[in-house]
């Protein structure tokens, strides 16, 4: 008998909260260092980061800042390359989500209309 290899898509999971996409910079720790990654998406459950090769592993825990708020404590669940999904493990208020998704809107707000005045 042949033994068949399952592979899960970690992009296909399903999710209690709604994802929200982001692009910011934040600061965390993985197994006590210090990384700094790019906030892809976050939601109430955990979030989506990248960060250089290798910087994490599953099972690793993480605390990070986000746009100077305390998200709560994670572990790293799936690595794809330079992107890692992290679980949260007790739930990011969905006004914090708000918050942050708000003042990226007003942030790439100001930067448009401030390069459209150098034209």
């Amino acid at each position: 008998m042949l033994a068949t290899q399952f592979t899960m898509n970690m992009h296909s999971i399903p999710r209690a909260a709604e994802r929200r996409s982001l692009s910011l910079m934040i600061k965390g720790r993985v197994k006590s260092r210090v990384v700094y990654c790019d906030l892809i998406d976050i939601s109430e459950g955990g979030c989506k980061i990248r960060g250089s090769l290798g910087f994490a592993n599953v099972g690793d825990r993480v605390t990070m800042k986000v746009a100077g708020v305390n998200a709560p404590l994670g572990n790293v669940v799936w690595v794809e390359g330079k992107i890692a999904g992290i679980a949260f493990e007790g739930g990011m208020h969905p006004a914090i989500i708000d918050h942050l998704v708000q003042q990226q809107g007003i942030k790439l707000a100001e930067e448009r209309d401030t390069s459209t005045r150098r034209l």
